[in-house]
């Protein structure tokens, strides 16, 4: 059986548990608690970068969330989450590429709140841009892959409710608002949503350790 380590806060691991629920596939859960096991030789062994997730199948271990949901994909085909038509791969590889460069690096900034109006007036200023991008992939359609949830849908899916829960907001993007009540619908994503205590407190965990190494660099 798959083992996946992961933390089920983590936007980045999220899109591997999703896929893993949304295709069916048993695993074992081994949770990182982040606060030091993810630098233990035994994990280092596993990912010399010490990030989550990996995926370790028999004797093969793998990093990436990216690269992860690919093998996933191959060697479980069935339910697929990979469009066959090389217009609608590059497309969903965009998408992709997009929630993981251009919004995933906001969390921290949404996190944090500035004293600075110019760098919140940015930050928002790149989402709104990103969204713009995504509501043109989307278009008329159910999911990013047309009506069939795709990797494009798991990747955006993972990351979105947390950015809602920090604050940013749909309306001005109304199919992007359609297209999040679709998806949290869905059990998969009803079973990885966290409770607002838990996230609450992975809220609170993450400004520490973001203050904490703001105060180092201003110190060294």
């Amino acid at each position: 059986m798959l083992r996946f380590y992961h933390h089920p806060l983590s936007p980045i691991s999220r899109r591997v548990w999703l896929g893993l629920l949304e295709k069916g596939i048993p695993f074992e859960p081994v949770i990182m608690n982040l606060q030091g096991e993810q630098f233990e030789p035994e994990f280092l062994a596993l990912n010399p970068f010490h990030h989550i997730p990996v995926v370790v199948d028999g004797d093969l271990r793998i990093l990436e969330s990216l690269a992860i949901l690919d093998y996933l994909e191959a060697k479980y085909p069935s339910p697929s989450l990979m469009p066959q038509e090389r217009v609608a791969i590059a497309k969903m590889r965009m998408v992709q590429m997009v929630i993981t460069n251009e919004l995933t690096t906001k969390l921290r900034a949404l996190l944090i709140a500035s004293d600075d109006p110019e760098s919140d007036r940015k930050t928002f200023k790149q989402i709104t841009t990103a969204f713009d991008f995504l509501t043109e992939q989307l278009g008329d359609s159910a999911y990013f892959g047309g009506d069939d949830l795709s990797l494009a849908d798991i990747t955006a899916g993972a990351l979105l409710p947390l950015q809602v829960r920090l604050g940013v907001k749909l309306h001005k993007h109304p199919a992007i608002a359609a297209w999040y009540e679709r998806i949290m619908a869905r059990e998969a994503w009803q079973q990885t949503e966290p409770d607002d205590e838990t996230f609450a407190a992975w809220k609170q965990s993450l400004v520490m350790l973001i203050k904490r190494r703001q105060q180092k660099t201003v110190q060294g």
